[in-house]
C-alpha cells in the first residue's frame, strides 16, 4: 500500500471522531490521525501515559523523549497532560475513552478483531490492545483491506488469537468503510475505483451493501 491510501484511511477515520472526544490511536495507519484533523478538536491519548498527542514533529524538532505508544516521535499539544502509565490504563479500563482506533491483522464478519499476535512468530506482548477493545466505547479499525501476503484482513471466522470478544464498530480500508451488525458486514461506502466484483474477490466474508459512492 502507498503513502496515500494510508493517509486516505486515517482522513476517513477523523470524519468519526466527534468534537472534544478523546481517542486513543493504535500502531500503523491510526498514528497518521494526528496531522489530519483540519482544526477539529479531539483529545488524543497515548496508553504510555499522555493526553493531548500534537502533530508529527519534522526532523529537526525530534525528541525521543517524547513518543508514542507506537514509539514514534510525536509533539503535545496546547495543554497536553503527562501522567503514569498505570494512570493511563485507569483511564482506558475505567471507560473514560470514547473511541480506539486500531489496526488489525484480521476483523472476522462481526467486528471480533485479531490485532496483537501471528500464529507461529514471535510475540513481544499484548499490550494495550485487549485493554482498549474491552474499555473504549467505540473501536474503529482503520487497516489496509488486505495483508502482504494479499489474504483478506476482513474474514469470515478469525484464524488469529483473539483480542477480546468485544467488537468493532466500523472497519475503514483503502477500499471501503464497513459497519458491523450482528448480520455481518454493511459496505456503507466504497473510497476507490475498484468494482463491487472486485471489492467481493479481495474480502473474506459476504458483506451487505448500503452504499455511498
Amino acid at each position: 500500500m502507498n503513502q496515500s491510501d494510508r493517509v486516505k484511511i486515517a482522513k476517513r477515520v477523523v470524519e468519526e471522531l466527534p468534537e472534544g472526544a478523546v481517542v486513543n490511536l493504535g500502531v500503523g495507519i491510526p498514528t497518521l490521525i494526528p496531522d489530519y484533523l483540519d482544526g477539529k478538536k479531539v483529545y488524543l491519548q497515548s496508553e504510555n501515559g499522555l493526553l493531548g498527542i500534537g502533530p508529527t514533529p519534522d526532523e529537526e524538532h525530534v525528541n525521543m523523549d517524547l513518543i508514542s505508544a507506537s514509539k514514534k516521535p510525536i509533539t503535545m499539544d496546547t495543554g497536553a497532560s503527562l501522567f503514569d502509565s498505570a494512570d493511563s490504563f485507569v483511564v482506558i479500563r475505567g471507560g473514560h475513552v470514547d473511541a480506539a482506533v486500531l489496526g488489525a491483522l484480521q476483523v472476522d464478519r462481526y467486528g471480533e478483531i485479531a490485532n496483537w499476535a501471528v500464529p507461529g512468530k514471535k510475540i513481544l506482548g499484548v499490550g494495550g490492545a485487549m485493554d482498549l477493545v474491552a474499555g473504549a466505547k467505540k473501536i474503529i479499525i482503520a487497516s489496509t483491506h488486505q495483508a502482504k501476503n494479499n489474504q483478506p484482513k476482513l474474514v469470515e471466522k478469525l484464524t488469529f488469537p483473539s483480542s477480546g470478544v468485544r467488537k468493532a464498530e466500523m472497519l475503514v480500508t483503502e477500499h471501503a468503510v464497513f459497519k458491523f451488525t450482528e448480520d455481518g458486514p454493511v459496505l456503507i461506502e466504497k473510497l476507490s475505483d475498484i468494482s463491487m466484483a472486485e471489492l467481493r474477490e479481495i474480502t473474506g466474508t459476504e458483506f451487505k451493501e448500503k452504499i455511498k459512492i
